[in-house]
């Protein structure tokens, strides 16, 4: 091999590793987001859960009868 070929080898293993570093990077911030997303789903969840549970649970006495109201004034 000659000196220019291996100088040539050496700049492509160099670029190589340059992005592999940047992909690892990458892949570490992407990975940081989606688990941070995935906490606030599950809260999101949670909350969605607690909300469906009041409002199931809220008494049909506190609602208005339809047939006691009045009519809106446009009728």
């Amino acid at each position: 091999m000659t000196e220019k070929h291996i100088q040539e080898l050496e700049n492509r293993i160099n670029d190589l590793e340059c992005q592999l570093a940047f992909q690892e990077q990458t892949v570490e911030s992407l990975n940081e987001a989606l688990s941070q997303q995935q906490l606030l789903i599950s809260k999101m969840q949670d909350q969605m859960k607690y909300v469906v549970g009041k409002v199931k649970n809220i008494d049909s006495s506190n609602l208005a009868d339809p047939a006691q109201e009045t009519p809106p004034p446009h009728y």
